[in-house]
């Protein structure tokens, strides 16, 4: 399980890529965030970007470039590539039920982990 995300356009909206994960990782989402986070805590809920904000609304460094993303990918490290390469922070959230919960103590699961947990396979 793979998935190709585009940041090679810092117009594209947040949603957009957003949508791109979540068509690979049905069960699972990312969410935007105006500060980051340490491994192991959540980040809090009044800090979520606007899904109608674009790349450029929401950094001010960063490379651009397409992000390869695969499911032996750590979800910790997924987290730390957004920060570091393109200087976006961003949340792993997992479906459980009805509620989306942030991935704080399953950080080191691989994607794959999440979306077999999320999914009850």
């Amino acid at each position: 399980m793979s998935a190709t995300i585009e940041l090679d356009n810092e117009m594209i909206q947040l949603k957009s890529i957003k949508s791109e994960f979540s068509a690979k990782f049905p069960h699972l989402k990312i969410e935007f965030f105006d500060k980051s986070h340490d491994e192991g805590k959540a980040s809090p809920s009044y800090a979520i970007y606007d899904d109608n904000l674009t790349l450029r609304d929401i950094r001010s460094e960063g490379k651009v470039g397409t992000m390869n993303i695969h499911g032996n990918l750590k979800t910790s490290s997924l987290e730390k590539m957004f920060e570091e390469e393109y200087g976006i922070h961003i949340q792993v959230l997992r479906k459980s039920g009805r509620v989306w919960l942030q991935t704080t103590t399953t950080d080191d699961w691989t994607l794959s982990e999440q979306e077999a947990e999320a999914s009850g396979i």
